[in-house]
This record gives structure tokens, sequence and C-alpha cells, in this order.
């Protein structure tokens, strides 16, 4: 293409239009703060689906839900579990029985919180109807599974309330990481007097009934959502942000250029190949720490044939260059993955790891040719389906890259891009051939991470796997009382699932976040639990 040169009265023009549009892009824009207060302004990666905290499943969700609603537990700074709604608590000599007292404390709309709250709480979330994806965890307390599929009535799950202020729970196996579970928000309590008046409904501002910090007050669809304190709240005193904005920031390089000009304070995510740079131009704002988190794929079996095919998920599997797409293309200090369960979680004892992990990649590449012709796919039936992904930079990345690796074996894979929270209604209604997706750890424990893979867990295992042996495995940890047993039998369960080459690891995920240097209370950790009320602003 040729370039015609420019009139000095053109360029002249330009230049002050230059001029104009950086002026504009200079100007700090951010909703306005009353004043006297302090305030928030929070990105984060997608919009969120519900803030009801018995039907949502994503970080992104949690992140509000968790300023909105406080359990039993909730996380210090450091992401460790502290009292919350319980005072203390004890726990019979078999493990089985837990009795918390609550404190004296009230919903934003001045009702009391009772021990009623969270037994209506567990029986709502286990009930069929409210088809909870998380109903899974409550499995935990005494009858929660025969609850949840429908052969014992809501009243036998084994959470009764002793007296408005004393809550027992009655498991079905001595779990020692009950305080970490009950940080999660399948075990929040929600406000009975608003539930039964409004329904699911409920959860609209001006009907939403909140005990934490905050309470909600706008949400502006596909803009930002509104939360302000909570003068009920038990801790207000201490609670230093006024007002909390959250705004959907999918675009993450949009995101850190409002950061970097104040108008966001916190950014949840940036782009991975970002990183060094960040470093460079953001160097106060840059926090990455290793997470509890894994990147994986996953398999449609129940309605892709060939991927009830070993042979076929092996070579899919073998084929993907990890180190390739950890060190040059995303760059954070990700580590290549062959096992699910990421290295620092309490509890796990090192070793599963694929049965072809120490092998180089153009051997596998040819191994994986051959199990794929074994199963009859070839240049004659060549293997090709859907790979459906959320629509964030780092997963495109990785989309691209799997597919060139699958593209070196002979496999076609169509590459889908959704937004966030279609992309995982279509995981769990199964409407994809491969997806991709990350799994943060609910509690710091092995068996958040194992248990996605129990037969019975539900529309979370996305795969669907299921192997007596795996499940077995996982029941006898449940009750095994020594912890270094314990931790051996569940190294053997995942072992079994990366054997039966149940999901693709990819690798584990590093925290990222911007976060301006005027915000105080922020620690980095590793479950990356970051709550608003332990957060200020210097002035």
């Amino acid at each position: 293409m040729a370039f015609k040169s420019l009139s000095p009265v053109l360029l002249a023009g330009l230049g002050a239009a230059a001029f104009v549009l950086a002026g504009c892009q200079a100007k700090v824009s951010r909703p306005p703060c009353p004043a006297g207060e302090v305030c928030l302004a929070y990105g984060s990666s997608q919009e969120p689906g519900s803030l009801d905290p018995q039907t949502s499943n994503l970080v992104d969700e949690f992140t509000i839900i968790a300023d909105l609603i406080f359990g039993l537990t909730t996380d210090s700074p450091e992401g460790t579990p502290i009292p919350a709604m319980a005072t203390s608590w004890e726990t019979s000599p078999d493990g089985l029985t837990w009795t918390f007292h609550l404190r004296d404390a009230k919903w934003s709309d001045g009702v009391p919180v009772t021990a009623d709250d969270f037994v209506f709480a567990y029986r709502r979330i286990l009930d069929p109807k409210t088809a909870s994806i998380y109903a899974y965890l409550i499995y935990l307390l005494k009858n929660g599974q025969a609850v949840n599929e429908g052969t014992a009535p809501l009243s036998a799950v084994g959470a009764r309330a002793l007296d408005a202020r004393t809550l027992e729970l009655t498991l079905e196996h001595p779990a020692p990481y009950l305080p970490e579970l009950l940080k999660h928000q399948s075990f929040f309590p929600v406000p009975k007097h608003a539930v039964e008046k409004w329904g699911d409904g409920w959860v609209k501002p001006g009907r939403y009934v909140s005990n934490g910090p905050y309470r909600l007050t706008r949400w502006a669809l596909g803009d930002h959502i509104e939360v302000v304190k909570n003068p009920h709240f038990y801790d207000a005193a201490n609670v230093c942000v006024d007002r909390i904005h959250y705004f959907p920031t999918p675009d993450s390089v949009m995101a850190e250029r409002r950061v970097q000009r104040g108008e966001l304070d916190v950014n949840t995510s940036f782009q991975s190949n970002r990183f060094t740079r960040l470093k460079e131009t953001m160097p106060d704002f840059v926090r990455a720490k290793n997470s509890l988190a894994t990147a994986y794929l996953s398999f449609n079996t129940r309605d892709i044939p060939a991927f009830r095919d070993i042979r076929v998920r092996r070579a899919l599997s073998q084929s993907v260059d990890r180190e390739f797409i950890t060190g040059k293309l995303m760059r954070a200090g990700q580590l290549p993955a062959y096992g699910f369960v990421p290295p620092g979680t309490a509890g796990y004892a090192q070793g599963a790891r694929t049965v072809w992990a120490g092998k180089p990649l153009a051997a596998r590449q040819a191994e994986a040719r051959q199990l794929l012709k074994a199963a009859g796919h070839g240049p004659d039936n060549p293997l090709s389906f859907e790979l459906k992904i959320a629509n964030s930079p780092d997963t495109i990345l990785l989309a691209s890259a799997v597919q060139a690796d699958w593209a070196a074996i002979g496999v076609d894979a169509r590459i889908v891009q959704n937004e966030g929270q279609i992309a995982f209604a279509a995981y769990r209604n199964r409407d994809f051939g491969i997806g991709a997706m990350s799994w943060y750890a609910d509690f710091n424990d092995p068996v958040t991470f194992l248990g996605l893979l129990k037969s019975d867990t539900g529309g979370q295992n996305y795969g669907d796997y299921k192997n007596p042996t795996y499940d077995a495995l996982l029941d006898a940890a449940d009750r095994e009382p020594d912890a270094v047993k314990r931790a051996d039998i569940l190294r053997r369960a995942e072992q079994a699932a990366l054997n039966d080459e149940a999901l693709i690891p990819i690798y584990y995920v590093v925290n990222r976040n911007l976060v301006s240097p005027k915000i105080t209370g922020w620690v980095d950790n590793v479950g990356n639990f970051h709550r608003a009320r332990w957060l200020c602003l210097k002035k």
C-alpha cells in the first residue's frame, strides 16, 4: 500500500484532535463518592449471574456475596478461617457433632439472625427444587445426600437449632477442615423471613437482606453493582470502606488502564503475558502469588462417544505442550500441571502424576497419533469436536495453543468463545465437546479438588467421570482419622483419576491482581480471598 503525504493544515487538525482525545482519555471517570465517605471501585472479570449464596458458583460472584453475607466462619486478611457468626464451637469426641454458639446479630433490615436461618439455608440448598450446583458440599451433613436425591425429607438433614443462638451440625463423617469449609458460600445462612416472602426474587435490590459488612443498594446489569456499609453489622465500627462499586471487567487490558488512571482501585485479574511489562510500568500495583487453583480441560463423555475411549483422552492430554503454554504464553509464574491437586494444598501428599509425564513432547505426540489410530481416527476419519471457552484473554491464548498441539496429531478442534456466564452454563448443561475451566479451592484441602470427580457430585463434574474404585478411596479418606494415612489415600485416588485420564490438567494458576498503592489491608494469600471488611484507602 502506498502512503500519501499530509498537508500542514490537515496535520495541524489531526494534532488538535489528538490533543483533545488525549485530554478525554486522561480524565478519571468513577462514580461520585458522597462527602465524608470512603469509596472503593472494584473490578472483577465478569458479570455475576446471581448473588444468591445457594445458587451461585463462580469466584467473581463469591467475591461480592462474601462482602454481603457472613457464615459461621469468615476469612482473615490472610485467608484463614476466623469466627464470624459463630463466636465459638465445640466438637464431640467422635468428630461428628459440632455445636456452634452464635453472636447477637441482625440482618440489614434489623431482624435478628438466628440458628433457624442456617437450618433453613441448608435445607434450601439441598432441596432438589433449588437445583444448586454446590449441593454436594452439604452432603457432609447427616442425610444430606439422601435429602438432595429426594429419598429423605428436608427435616432429616443434620442441622438443628437448639435455640435461637445455638446451632448443632451432625456430620456423616469427621471433617477437621469444617471451619475452612464453613467460609464457603454454600454454608452461608439466608434470611428465612425474606426468602419466604419473596421466593427466589429476594436477591433483588430493595429486597436483598444481608448480615455482613455491606448491603446491596443497586445492580445496574452490565454496568456495576453498588453496596454500602451495613449499620447492623456486628463489627460495623471497624469497617473503613463505606461504599463499593463492583464493575465487570472482561477486557483485562482496558481494566489495567482504568486502574492506572485511578478509575478502579482493584482489579482481580490481568493478562498473564503482560506481567513483565506491568512490573516495569506499574510495579506498585502488581500483586501475583501462586494459587490453590488448577487450569484444566474437561471432556463431554456423556454426549461424545469418542471421549469415552481412554486412548482418545490420553492422546489429547499427552499431546499438549504445557511448558510452552506456561513459559512462552502465560509467563506470569504458572507451573505445568501433570496432576490435579496443586502443590501447597494442606494435607496433600505429592506424587500423583499422569503416567506419561516424564516423556519428551515429541515422543508423546508420536504415541498420541498411534493411540488415535488404534481408536479408529486418522486422515480418513479425523477426530473433530468443539472446544468451548470463556472469552478471557488467558483462556483464548490457551485454547489457540492447545488447538495447534492437537492439529499436529491430526485432530480438528473448533474454538467457540462465549461470555463467561454463558460458557459455564453450557458446561453445566453439557453443551460442549471439550471445555476449558479453572478450579479454585473452596477450602484448603485436597477434597475440594478431588471431590469434583466423584460420581455423585453432579453438575460440576463436567466430564461425568465415574469410577467405583475412586469413589471408594474418597469415602475411605473421609473416615480415616490419621492425617498421614488420609493424605496417602487421597494421593492414590488422584492417581486413579489421572490413570483414567479423567481430565486434562494444564497448569497451576497464579493469582494476578492489580491493587492501587492507596489500598491498605490487602494481604496476598494462596486462596486469593480479600474481604472488603479489611480494606481501606489512604487519603
